[in-house]
């Protein structure tokens, strides 16, 4: 049965939110306090787990792409209709600036409120530990490249049906164990808008790399797959 266009742009700014509210907001506040013990390790696992019960929860009215980048690469791949990719987009920066902004207001109800940098993502003084913009445009590709090989990949008629999810929220959890020194770890183009429309000032003016790499890199990945030869 075909589900309805708008069933699935909702299910799409939905988990587009939860991704955003989850993930951010675990750096937004839990790792803001050393004592809790969360850290970038708990942050990482906080983004694969948006995923991976969103991908649960709605993948099956919408895809579960939760991220433009992803959208881009499965089209370039052939499993998604291109009509059907600007409205997604659309949606999923709306979902994403939707979360941002209740993190923003939960964040500001606290006595001596200060935005600091809201998990926004950036490079050189901006990078977490002081990476350059070619060092933050290389790892944004290439983990955007390899989240779509492994979204193509565990969503394939050659692997066991059920089990993508979780192939797809470990894989973005050791994304961001490896990009958040660098980035804060983007991948994901509505990610980053939400947060850097309330950080403004150096978030947005840096916000190009972060939709320019992950899309490059998710067509780079749907190219890469479809010379795997799966046709699904």
């Amino acid at each position: 049965m075909q589900i309805p266009m708008q069933k699935s742009l909702a299910a799409e700014l939905f988990g587009t939110f939860w991704l955003v509210f989850g993930g951010c907001g675990s750096a937004v506040f839990a790792a803001a306090y050393p004592e809790l013990g969360i850290g970038f390790v708990g942050v990482a696992l906080a983004f694969g787990l948006t995923v991976l019960t969103m991908a649960y929860a709605v993948g099956g009215i919408s895809g579960g792409h939760f991220n433009p980048a992803v959208s881009l690469g499965l089209v370039v791949a052939g499993r998604f209709p291109a009509a059907r990719l600007i409205p997604y987009i659309i949606v999923q920066v709306i979902g994403a600036i939707v979360a941002a902004a209740a993190l923003y207001f939960i964040a500001s109800g606290k006595a001596g409120f200060e935005l600091g940098g809201f998990a926004a993502n950036g490079y050189g003084e901006h990078s977490p530990g002081g990476y350059s913009l070619l060092s933050a445009l290389l790892i944004e590709v290439l983990l955007t490249m390899f989240f779509l090989i492994i979204i193509l990949g565990s969503t394939g008629s050659r692997v066991p049906a059920g089990f993508a999810p979780l192939a797809i929220g470990l894989g973005l959890t050791l994304i961001h164990l490896v990009a958040i020194p660098v980035t804060n770890t983007s991948v994901n183009p509505a990610r980053s808008t939400g947060q850097a429309l309330f950080v403004g000032g150096w978030a947005l003016q840096q916000l190009w790399l972060f939709w320019i790499a992950p899309l490059v890199g998710g067509a780079i990945g749907g190219l890469v797959w479809k010379f795997f030869g799966d046709k699904d």
